[in-house]
């Protein structure tokens, strides 16, 4: 007969269940791994910020507690405070309070630092960590447990560094020019936002980030100073992001701890350490915590659970959902009293509260209801603005652009590119950042053009044709007054560029040409309502010299548009034709807000087309012919299109050819040719008088 040994969990190093032995499946066959037979399950979580509660294993069970409807039960760290009084031992300041609510510090000595147990290695394996060592790794293990990162100082090295004598620990902002090397080895650059751990000869760790080399534990260390603290998330947020250093702890510091968990976390950890370290814990603990913060209280009434989740709930049912939480509710009248526990940072107003309700209870139980009150009559200012804006954005998509998103972030060298030599506006002209991120990128645009022809540039090496459009502020300093803020209105800038249309078998694409983006923008004003438009011959960079023009609404300027000059197209390394348009979006919304926008009924009576062929000087722009039809047309004159423009042998030199289609309609009768022929003839007579155009088919052009 053998000897059998009947050991629990803690015996075997699995786990500090010890209250029995370790039962193991029955029907499993004898010589099965026992690694295969105590297979564990893994939960990944993926929490969303507002769930920085859940970043530890208390917090989760917490969840799981209040949806099963139990009481999680926490019990209390045990362990003897043999060691000796740490009173004058180690003094602690907090000399920037508005960054580190509450510093906590426990010693433990005669640390004996080997491997951790292997239960505390298996789990911290199956959460992603690599065990380290006894003193780490129970560290770790805490931050895991209760969500609050810890960090052991080296105390022999402490007191080395104090000459011998009682450390003093600071909690300060980093000095000009002080630097650290930290735990893995990197010398790091401080600056004065950065909140450290210091000593009198210097800095010893990185608050909430990373500790220091010079003070760190190793195998030889005795007696440890452990550090449990609160510091500011956003403060530490930025530091993270300064160093490029993100870890588990900067994680739940960036997301927000509650003070009140330090002094547990820190007593949990002294517990792990006598046991499993057998470190002697001193007696007593320095904690400097200044401003100590009552637990926050709301007021709730089921009226307003009522207006937001369309539940009627009376107050005892609203506070079993919330005492569930580990809210406490008092009943005040019709109303309740909520006081918030400690470990809910992310509940401050009533809202919050009915937010949990609605978590508990299952948003797949809230009944469907129509609104239950009218909507605002009133609408808010700069709304129709951002409506106008959203049409535009619908329009140019429904004329074939993308919209695309570039930095309003830019670099005077690249902008310079859109301007003849010499010309450039300098860098006194821009508005230059205080702390750039790349050189590329340290001044505020002055235009939206720039940036949007290298975006055509990129997209043109793999695609036979580029429309793109964007939306966004220019950013212009007052140079009378460079104190003053700046002018950043919003403008529309449009690149086309390539093939008319996708390339087909049986088809021959044309490129696109400077009437297409005219074509766009056209149709842009009409379906805005803007009527009183023109556009104006324009010879000006970064435009070529005779394919350029300002858009005018009345008299003023709102725009430039035309096809790219040769010269920047090459700047640009652009070689295909290229256009490019800027609007004052400001400008064009604000006319489309005073337009009336009446209803027009289809109409109910035929249309007669009619076709006029005129040959005039060729600077007479077609735009003028156009508003001279329409004005000789009168109200009978319904639609005026120019649909063939003709210049070569069948045309004196210097002139050209305008064919245009005239459609005449009445809105209470069917026009006769009669009608229409006369309106024909007056509007060929007033081309005549007021162009000197010649009607063809009327008589001979002469040469």
């Amino acid at each position: 007969a053998s000897e059998v040994v009947l050991c629990s969990e803690k015996e075997l190093g699995l786990s500090e269940d010890h209250s029995g032995i370790l039962l193991l499946d029955p029907e499993a066959p004898v010589g099965t791994p026992l690694s295969e037979l105590l297979g564990d399950t893994v939960l990944e979580l993926e929490l969303t910020p507002n769930l920085s509660r859940c970043l530890s294993l208390i917090g989760v069970a917490r969840e799981v507690a209040a949806l099963q409807g139990t009481r999680l039960e926490v019990s209390e760290p045990s362990y003897r405070a043999e060691g000796e009084p740490i009173a004058g031992r180690v003094g602690v300041q907090i000399a920037a309070e508005e960054l580190c609510a509450r510093y906590s510090a426990l010693l433990i000595e005669n640390i004996q630092d080997g491997p951790s147990p292997a239960w505390m290695q298996r789990r911290l394996r199956l959460a992603g960590m690599r065990p380290i060592s006894a003193i780490v790794d129970i560290t770790n293990y805490v931050m895991l447990e209760w969500g609050q990162p810890l960090h052991a100082f080296d105390y022999d090295r402490l007191r080395e560094r104090a000459g011998g004598k009682a450390p003093k620990i600071t909690v300060r902002r980093a000095r000009s020019a002080e630097s650290i090397t930290t735990l893995d080895g990197v010398r790091r650059d401080l600056d004065q936002e950065m909140l450290i751990i210091a000593d009198e000869r210097g800095p010893i760790a990185i608050a909430g980030v990373m500790g220091g080399q010079e003070t760190e534990v190793s195998e030889q260390t005795r007696t440890v100073l452990l550090e449990s603290a609160n510091f500011n998330n956003i403060n530490n947020r930025r530091t993270v992001a300064r160093l490029k250093l993100p870890s588990e702890a900067a994680l739940r510091f960036t997301r927000g701890i509650p003070a009140e968990l330090t002094e547990r976390a820190a007593r949990r950890a002294a517990e792990l350490m006598s046991h499993y370290a057998q470190g002697r814990v001193s007696n007593g603990m320095v904690d400097v915590y200044p401003h100590r913060q009552p637990r926050r209280q709301i007021e709730l009434a089921p009226r307003q659970v009522e207006r937001l989740l369309g539940l009627s709930l009376d107050a005892e049912r609203i506070g079993e959902v919330l005492g569930a939480l580990d809210f406490d509710c008092e009943p005040q009248g019709e109303s309740l009293r909520v006081t918030v526990p400690w470990h809910r940072l992310d509940v401050e107003i009533p809202a919050d509260l009915i937010e949990e309700i609605a978590r508990m209870i299952g948003y797949q139980h809230l009944p469907a209801s129509l609104i239950s009150e009218p909507p605002p009559s009133w609408r808010p200012e700069g709304a129709l603005d951002l409506e106008l804006e959203e049409q535009v954005r619908d329009i140019l998509v429904s004329c074939g652009l993308t919209e695309v998103i570039n930095y309003s972030l830019s670099n005077p060298e690249v902008e310079a590119r859109l301007y003849p030599e010499g010309q450039a506006p300098d860098e006194g002209q821009y508005i230059r950042l205080a702390n750039p991120l790349s050189s590329e990128r340290g001044f505020l645009r002055r235009n939206l053009l720039a940036q949007l022809l290298q975006t055509v540039a990129a997209n043109r090496r793999h695609r036979s044709r580029v429309l793109l459009f964007e939306i966004g502020r220019v950013y212009l300093p007052d140079q009378q007054a460079p104190d003053s803020l700046p002018d950043e209105p919003r403008r529309l800038a449009l690149a086309l560029s390539g093939a008319r249309r996708a390339p087909s078998w049986n088809q021959k694409s044309e490129e696109l040409d400077f009437f297409d983006l005219k074509g766009i923008i056209t149709e842009l004003l009409s379906r805005l309502g803007l009527e009183d438009t023109s556009f104006v011959p324009l010879s000006a960079w970064p435009f070529h010299p005779r394919r350029g023009a300002e858009l005018r609404s009345g008299q003023q300027p709102v725009g430039r548009l035309g096809e790219l000059h040769p010269e920047v197209a090459q700047r640009f390394g652009l070689k295909e034709r290229t256009l490019l348009g800027e609007l004052d979006l400001e400008a064009l919304l604000a006319q489309s807000r005073r337009q009336p926008r009446g209803y027009r009924p289809s109409p109910r009576f035929p249309a007669i087309e009619q076709d006029l062929a005129i040959v005039l000087p060729e600077k007479i722009p077609a735009a003028q012919v156009s508003e001279l039809i329409r004005q000789a047309g009168g109200p009978l004159l319904a639609e005026v299109h120019l649909f063939d423009v003709y210049q070569g042998e069948q045309v004196p030199e210097g002139q050209r050819s305008l064919a245009y289609s005239l459609r005449y309609r009445a809105p209470d009768r069917t026009l006769t040719d009669a009608e229409v022929q006369k309106i024909h003839a007056r509007i060929g007579q007033a081309l005549t008088r007021e162009l000197g155009a010649v009607v063809r088919g009327s008589e001979e052009v002469a040469s």
